[in-house]
């Protein structure tokens, strides 16, 4: 059994991870100190010394050359992955709530900031991860074919590129949630799943994950367990791709549906079918004065391109970006096939 103290440090190093995680250059005591923070430690400077020093011989973070600040290790990166399991669980549901608050997109404007997913393939493959996507990008099963593309090094969301890799930057579905939440309308993001499809349609969930139960995303465990078919669904209209599942109440059903109309004028969107009031949905039971809806996941696309072989590392919900930074998934498509 781990004592409350080595519980509270341990606490406190994950936190210091995370910071250090969070930038790419190597931070001085002073500004650990400072953002620590944002995640609900008051360190002194001296602690976070400290606190440093025993991560040092750890092999969690090393000393930069000359300046004296810290960067985390690869064993940093993979403490930080699997350290304190149980305070990750319901981690998914509050990424979400925080991205569909981040989220500024204005239909009227079409600016703003919206939600993405981050997939980092290997540079040499990239083309061929292109043409994988194509067909499930032309069948419309995603949220947008805006995407963003982006070079090793530099900055996307809350990730940097590594080296020898390309970052695909794909529109996520929370880009629903928060422009609901802009007007108004609570909704209540209850299940990721994969969701069988028979000709073209939409009939069952087959598997479900609990997002307020989940210390991981969804549509990261069905991808890497290669449990999805959207190549099949695409060329066959059987098979199953990733989409989630949200409840709205029954008197906003007018106004949202409102809402994802504006957002399909800008190429946004992702509803895949939204039930009546209180009746399951893909059979989901719905909650009384409830409507049931069901969101396409941002990633199938990427499950496509993994279903042929071609290996992608992928980070749900990995930030917002600028809706007017995105381009054509076609644009992108062309230019690499020069």
């Amino acid at each position: 059994m781990i004592g409350q103290d080595a519980r509270d440090v341990e606490r406190k190093v994950v936190a210091i991870l995370k910071v250090l995680a969070s930038e790419s250059r190597p931070l001085g005591g002073t500004l650990i100190a400072r953002r620590l923070r944002d995640y609900g430690f008051t360190l002194s400077d001296r602690a976070v010394r400290y606190h440093l020093k025993i991560m040092d011989e750890r092999g969690l973070t090393r000393a930069s050359d000359g300046r004296g600040g810290r960067s985390i290790t690869p064993l940093g990166l993979e403490e930080l992955k699997d350290a304190l399991v149980g305070d990750k669980v319901g981690l998914v549901i509050s990424k979400i709530e925080l991205l569909a608050y981040q989220t500024t997109f204005n239909p009227r404007t079409g600016k703003g900031e919206v939600p993405i997913n981050t997939t980092l393939f290997p540079r040499e493959s990239f083309p061929q991860a292109l043409e994988a996507m194509a067909d499930t990008f032309r069948a419309g099963l995603c949220v947008s074919d805006l995407i963003a593309v982006i070079g090793a090094g530099k900055r996307i969301g809350e990730m940097t590129v590594p080296e020898e890799m390309i970052g695909m930057a794909t529109v996520c579905s929370i880009v629903v949630n928060g422009s609901l939440l802009k007007v108004g309308i609570p909704i209540d993001s209850r299940f990721g799943g994969l969701m069988e499809v028979r000709g073209g349609e939409p009939v069952r969930f087959v598997e479900l994950v609990e997002y307020a139960g989940s210390s991981l995303d969804p549509s990261e465990i069905f991808i890497t367990g290669r449990m999805t078919s959207v190549a099949s669904a695409t060329e066959k209209g059987d098979g199953k791709i990733l989409a989630n599942f949200r409840e709205i109440p029954a008197l906003c059903r007018s106004e949202a549906e409102r809402v994802v109309r504006r957002l399909r004028r800008w190429n946004l969107g992702g509803l895949l079918v939204m039930g009546r009031v209180s009746e399951p949905l893909c059979e989901i039971a719905v909650a009384v004065n409830k409507v049931g809806v069901v969101l396409l996941g941002g990633l199938n696309p990427v499950a496509a391109a993994v279903e042929s072989g071609i290996q992608g590392v992928n980070h749900a919900m990995s930030g917002v970006v600028e809706y007017q930074s995105l381009r054509s998934f076609w644009d992108v498509l062309k230019e690499y096939k020069r």
